[in-house]
């Protein structure tokens, strides 16, 4: 009896896992940017929240019926694991020392770089806020944001503007 790699053949599983792979190696740049715009990692690594991602994909890949683009369907799964990830790590105590220099590191680096202060200042908006904001500085259209937040586009583009008002006046604050 001939296996299925043999006769050029391959089975549904193979071409499955083969499909699934496929999509994750295009979307691996956006899922390591969800994963590094959520600032938990005094909990989780950025390759942690990668894998978590990855399984969730997986769970869901064979549910994903094409009704949104790929790239807005894998964007929300992330979204989704990285908001789960971050209640789960807001009830699990940080046990970093402050003497062991990691705390202070980061605080430190956090206030040289322009790009970090946004990141903390968007922590601090409510979560939908902050999950649509995310959605419009990875470069998602309005019309994307609301397929991806089940809203409307003219609702997204209210809360942009409101979001991008609000931080605005949080780092004027933070100055």
């Amino acid at each position: 009896m001939q296996s299925s790699e043999s006769n050029g053949r391959h089975s549904a599983s193979e071409t499955y896992e083969a499909d699934f792979n496929a999509m994750l190696l295009r979307n691996k740049a956006m899922i390591w940017h969800v994963c590094s715009d959520y600032n938990i990692e005094r909990i989780w690594k950025i390759e942690d929240c990668m894998q978590e991602v990855v399984i969730n994909l997986w769970r869901d890949y064979g549910k994903f019926e094409g009704r949104s683009s790929e790239r807005t369907w894998v964007w929300r799964v992330a979204t989704n694991t990285m908001l789960g990830l971050r209640r789960k790590s807001a009830r699990t105590p940080v046990t970093d020392s402050l003497d062991q220099g990691g705390v202070v590191e980061n605080i430190a680096d956090a206030t040289d770089n322009g790009e970090q202060q946004l990141t903390q200042l968007i922590d601090e908006l409510p979560e939908k806020d902050a999950v649509v904001i995310r959605a419009f500085l990875d470069g998602f259209s309005y019309k994307e944001i609301a397929a991806m937040t089940e809203s409307t586009v003219g609702a997204v583009a209210m809360r942009v503007a409101r979001t991008k008002r609000r931080l605005q006046r949080m780092y004027e604050k933070s100055q």
